[in-house]
């Protein structure tokens, strides 16, 4: 591996594979994460064919993760009996999660450290844990671990005295560090950047409509799988595209996070559940076993930005620095596919990655990145249409490149995914020859 002249190894992504996209609180309520984790690794092993005891490892990723078993990719090897030797590792970078996974599976390969890995990730919001005030979990804990008597109860009861505030708190999508929800940092986005209601909505009407035409083509075939719910119904494609979807429609809709704002359910992502899972090898053990590689992962790039200042703008960075490290300018790249956790978000990025200012003030360099040209942007439509389960994301977007790349002999694609926390994602796929 470390010496000269010797061939450096490389991951390559052989397939990959998602549950439907579905709204929350509809048809996956009662699957929890690890299941949808579990539905999207069976599909994708039975897709490739691929026997159980050859993945050596997983790694997966997650955002609303269960409290009694939060390593889901461990849950997942031990649910579908794989070998038992195949460990399990999970991940967490919010919205970008999935991609985190794939990017530290494609390490590990490239490192010598497995030669067979499975990354993705999923999530269930409709099972995302209701916390109890810690007030109550301090006065309740010694009851729940120890052999209470009466004056026991007696003494909780003084604790919770006075009795207020004990009602189970809402789930709230919030930033830790300024309380924001990160809606209302993308309206707060949108006025900075001048994007007005009616870009929004054209964004998001293209989305669902280059979904519903990928839908309708069969583009989507080969990566999604159906799936059974517990009460025996099969759930075939996704839940949440409206191919009906138009601008007079979506002009309709009132703002979400604001009175006067921009930002309302149609152009912003809607929560979902479901679970995404690819599949990598090393390109020698990928040729060994007669598998055609699709795509290789050349480049990625995680950064940060100040949660206060403009929460989402991360992909305006992490996409010229994925860029940079593959060796590539921004009109090099055949796609580009960015996560659409809101249409203000991904045009303030957008607009920023054709900005001379922008880059000479946050990338250190006199021109801007460029104009991403709408004919190769989010081709067959993002997050607004599909979906957004948190943790999956990142994988069906590597998926459905990579397919892409393989399927149109195009040469690579650019990913962007902005995340919580002021996070912002990159990877740059490229097609592998022969």
């Amino acid at each position: 591996m470390g010496n000269a002249g010797q061939k450096k190894r490389r991951a390559v992504i052989v397939g990959g594979v998602r549950t439907p996209f579905v709204k929350a609180f509809t048809d996956f309520v009662e699957l929890s994460t690890i299941d949808l984790g579990v539905a999207a690794v069976r599909g994708l092993l039975e897709r490739t064919g691929l026997p159980y005891k050859d993945v050596e490892a997983i790694v997966w990723g997650g955002v609303i993760l269960p409290s009694a078993s939060p390593n889901v990719a461990r849950e997942i090897a031990l649910d579908l009996r794989l070998d038992a030797a195949c460990e399990g590792m999970t991940v967490t970078r919010a919205c970008a999660s999935g991609l985190q996974a794939i990017t530290l599976a494609a390490a590990a390969i490239e490192r010598g450290e497995a030669d067979i890995m499975v990354a993705g990730g999923s999530d269930s919001t409709s099972n995302a844990e209701v916390k109890l005030p810690q007030k109550v979990v301090h006065a309740m804990a010694p009851l729940a671990l120890g052999k209470p008597t009466p004056s026991d109860y007696l003494t909780v009861l003084s604790k919770l005295a006075p009795f207020t505030d004990l009602l189970p708190e809402k789930p709230r999508i919030a930033e830790r560090s300024t309380g924001e929800v990160m809606g209302e940092a993308a309206e707060r986005m949108a006025k900075r950047n001048e994007i007005t209601r009616e870009a929004q909505d054209a964004l998001a009407v293209r989305s669902h409509q280059r979904a519903a035409a990928a839908i309708a083509s069969g583009r989507f075939d080969d990566e999604v799988v159906a799936l059974k719910t517990p009460d025996g119904r099969w759930v075939h494609g996704d839940g949440l595209v409206r191919a009906d979807s138009s601008a007079e429609k979506l002009a309709k809709l009132r703002p979400v996070f604001a009175k006067d704002g921009t930002l309302t359910a149609g152009n912003s992502s809607a929560l979902t559940d479901g679970g995404a899972a690819v599949l990598l090898m090393s390109e020698e053990k990928a040729r060994s076993l007669g598998r055609k590689p699709l795509a290789t992962i050349s480049s990625w790039s995680y950064v940060g930005v100040d949660p206060s200042d403009q929460l989402l703008m991360g992909p305006a960075l992490a996409m010229p620095k994925a860029l940079e490290r593959a060796g590539l300018a921004l009109r090099d790249v055949d796609l580009v596919d960015m996560h659409e956790a809101f249409a203000a978000q991904v045009l303030s990025v957008l607009k920023m990655l054709k900005s001379a200012p922008f880059a000479r003030a946050r990338l250190g360099r006199e021109e801007a990145v460029g104009e991403i040209d709408p004919e190769r942007f989010n081709v067959h439509g993002g997050s607004l249409a599909l979906g957004h389960p948190f943790g999956a994301t990142g994988a069906r977007m590597v998926t459905t490149m990579a397919n892409e790349l393989a399927r149109t002999g195009k040469r690579s694609a650019l990913l962007g995914i902005c995340a919580a926390g002021g996070l912002g994602a990159a990877a740059v796929l490229e097609r592998v020859e022969g």
